[in-house]
């Protein structure tokens, strides 16, 4: 499956930038390599957030299970986490990273700083996913005799998939450029491509090859998410 989506990239850098079978090949490794990280990042991260972002929204005034000190805590931990800048987070993080992983460098070990920088930014993309939710549909919930787990199964997540859908794609390409920030470090992928290659060793065609591959993924996410999420709308009209 990913041959398929990946040769046609490096046909047309061949192409077009004239690179050589090194260039070419090393591309492939790091897009791969690239891909590879921000999926599992994006999976994790949203078995993690996508809870916290739950609990968010009926833990606050009002809601269903409202419990304002609870939620101003785990807000103002989501935001603390959230404020850091993620170079300056990948670097807070390494020794956690050798605990999990046993090594702070690689493909495998920067899949640890990019799942826990993406799962507050998870859980406020699906806060606010939640809160666009008309809260009538709530109370009619609420007066059928709903609880709150069916509520929040049968009426939270289900209105608002469009927007939740949306937000992986946003999820997926902020990681990606997470992802080319933690390659500086030797975290592989495009990043260290980029860097170590083309930065360092002065090759331009690198530098740019990278960017045309980071381009292409970022638009090949978007117009994925923008069309499952256009797909869930036109079902329900």
């Amino acid at each position: 499956m990913f041959s398929f989506g990946v040769i046609p990239i490096y046909a047309f850098i061949n192409s077009f930038l004239g690179t050589d079978s090194w260039i070419v090949e090393g591309l492939l490794v790091a897009t791969w390599e690239s891909i590879y990280m921000v999926f599992i990042s994006t999976v994790i991260s949203y078995l993690l957030g996508l809870p916290l972002g739950v609990i968010l929204v009926v833990t606050a005034r009002g809601h269903i299970l409202e419990n304002t000190y609870f939620n101003q805590v785990l807000g103002s931990i989501v935001n603390a986490v959230r404020s850091i800048p993620f170079i300056i987070f990948l670097i807070l993080v390494i020794p956690l990273t050798k605990l999990i992983v046993g090594t702070s460098i690689g493909t495998i070990a920067s899949i640890v700083p990019l799942t826990l920088a993406a799962v507050p930014f998870v859980a406020r993309l699906v806060e606010t996913s939640l809160k666009e939710i008309e809260w009538g549909l709530v109370e009619a919930a609420m007066s059928m005799g709903a609880n709150t787990w069916q509520i929040i199964r049968k009426v939270l997540l289900p209105e608002a998939k469009p927007s939740l859908l949306l937000g992986i794609a946003i999820t997926s390409i902020n990681l990606i450029g997470y992802s080319a920030m933690a390659g500086i470090v030797g975290g592989g992928g495009l990043g260290t491509l980029a860097y170590y290659y083309g930065y360092q060793r002065y090759e331009d065609t690198v530098m740019w090859a990278t960017v045309i591959v980071l381009i292409l993924l970022v638009q090949g996410i978007q117009s994925l998410g923008d069309g499952m999420a256009n797909r869930v709308v036109k079902r329900r009209r």
